[in-house]
Order: structure tokens, then sequence, then C-alpha cells
């Protein structure tokens, strides 16, 4: 597996793991966040796509298919930009940009051993 792939495959990982915590444990992460907690559903049904992206990521990075990657990267940008949006517009609090700081240091983690091939 190359560099940029493994990047990838151990964001999965962190993946997996959030969306475990946001599916079983969803007012926790709420409140980390500073967002009220909630009796709704749709915050375990984030959980379990969460979940899902990280299944593919773990499984896709070890062919070590480029697009893949660059899409990646992609999407996770788009993560941060969207959380800054939602702050910017009053839907969010703060807190929540460092997950998107999250998946944009992932994303130039792959960008740059990408860079590096």
């Amino acid at each position: 597996m190359t560099r940029a792939a493994k990047s990838v495959y151990y964001f999965g990982y962190y993946l997996l793991g959030l969306g475990f915590l946001i599916t079983f444990f969803p007012n926790f992460m709420l409140q980390t966040f500073f967002l009220l907690p909630t009796q709704e559903v749709y915050i375990r049904v984030v959980g379990i796509l969460v979940f899902n992206i990280g299944l593919y990521y773990v499984a896709g990075a070890p062919s070590n298919y480029e697009p893949f990657l660059r899409i990646s990267i992609l999407t996770r940008c788009l993560v941060l930009v969207s959380f800054i949006a939602f702050v910017l517009l009053g839907f969010a609090q703060p807190a929540l940009i460092p997950l998107g700081i999250a998946d944009f240091l992932g994303a130039m983690w792959t960008w740059w051993e990408l860079r590096k091939k």
C-alpha cells in the first residue's frame, strides 16, 4: 500500500470510531461540540453514514486506486468548508470546526503523499 493509500486507510479507522460514537453515544458527541442533545434519529443516521464511509476508506485504500484517493481529498476538504459555513450561518457552534479540521488535515496528508509520488 502506498503512503497516500495508508493515509486514507488510517483515516478510515478514525471515521469508524467516530461513526460508532455518533451512533451509540449521540448526545455525548453532540454535547462535546456544544450542540443540543436530541432524541431524534437523524444523529444516529449520520453516525451510520460516517461509519459506512469509514468502511469504504478501509476497504478501498489498499487498492491504491488513485482516483479514489484523489476524490477523498476533495470530499474531506468539503467537510471543513461546510462546517465553517454552518457556523457562519448560525446553524452550529464554532466547536464543530475541529471535526472539519481533522478531515482537512487528513486530506492534506493524502495530497502531500500523492504529490511526492
